[in-house]
């Protein structure tokens, strides 16, 4: 057993492979999505994974949650409870993607690459960092509302995208993710504690931000994503349901993005220094965008 982020190409055959610009077809966008994207700050309900792939990312994410897995050292964070409140449950973690095969090659899934092409104006697709965001039946914690590059201005220009992926279907009832559509036009905002209290963001907002303040409930069926914007407001609440909530997330950016940092960029990583490329062993290149035309 070792680390896998020294490979940077797929390790299994969880996934097939396009070898010609007519096998991406299928999995390309159309305009109309990603002129709701650009409108909204969010596109959801694309399809990410079969049946046999879930159940193997499922078995994998049981294996690599354990906190006595022999790696779990490769983790750059691990929280079995993140949340401020004992009573409830929010399992979040980073780095999977180092030790377990299913959650790497997952990075490569086409659907996914070729879908974050798109949406980032066509560039090609480095990788940042995944996460797991698990909330178990009954007790399932807050994700307080939050733009997710209010935590990553390390990085910058501000050209990434994250897609979140459920392993479980998600609605309301379990605690599925909520947008408040167009909020990726607000400009950054504070950053509010993640696992928080979850109206907290609230205190930093205009009152034209407070009435447009309307989420929209993201209901997904398992193996399907939802891509949002860096400044997009989201987040999701508490699971009271029977069921649990089971999701990866995968964050990118465009390839030619820039360490803002003299500092770890994530834990165990080593420091890229303030105005040098991403790149290396930790942020591999996904996808390189082409034409298609050629």
């Amino acid at each position: 057993m070792h680390d896998l982020s020294f490979y940077h190409y797929p390790l299994s055959d969880l996934f097939s492979f396009p070898n010609s610009p007519e096998e991406w077809e299928p999995y390309k966008l159309s305009q109309d999505q990603i002129d709701f994207f650009n409108e909204q700050g969010y596109l959801s309900d694309v399809k990410m994974l079969n049946e046999k792939q879930i159940a193997i990312l499922k078995q994998e994410l049981e294996e690599v949650s354990d906190p006595k897995h022999p790696l779990n050292h490769l983790f750059h964070e691990f929280h079995s409870n993140e949340s401020a409140d004992p009573n409830t449950v929010l399992f979040h973690s980073l780095g999977h993607w180092r030790i377990s095969k299913a959650f790497h090659d997952v990075l490569w899934n086409p659907a996914f690459v070729m879908a974050a092409s798109q949406l980032l104006g066509n560039k090609s697709v480095r990788f940042w960092h995944d996460q797991l965001f698990c909330k178990p039946a009954h007790h399932g914690g807050v994700v307080a509302w939050h733009q997710d590059y209010s935590y990553w201005t390390r990085t910058i220009k501000m050209q990434h995208l994250t897609c979140w992926c459920g392993l479980d279907d998600a609605n309301m009832d379990n605690g599925c993710l909520h947008y408040i559509p167009g909020s990726h036009k607000w400009g950054l905002l504070e950053k509010p504690a993640l696992a928080g209290e979850m109206e907290g963001l609230k205190t930093w907002l205009t009152a034209e931000q407070k009435a447009a303040f309307n989420p929209v409930p993201i209901e997904l069926k398992a193996g399907h994503a939802t891509f949002h914007h860096p400044l997009m407001v989201h987040g999701s609440y508490e699971n009271k349901s029977k069921r649990s909530r089971r999701a990866f997330v995968l964050n990118v950016f465009a390839d030619g993005t820039l360490s803002n940092a003299d500092e770890e960029l994530l834990k165990g990583v080593p420091i890229i220094p303030k105005g040098q490329k991403m790149s290396g062993q930790f942020f591999p290149l996904l996808h390189e965008f082409k034409s298609h035309s050629e």
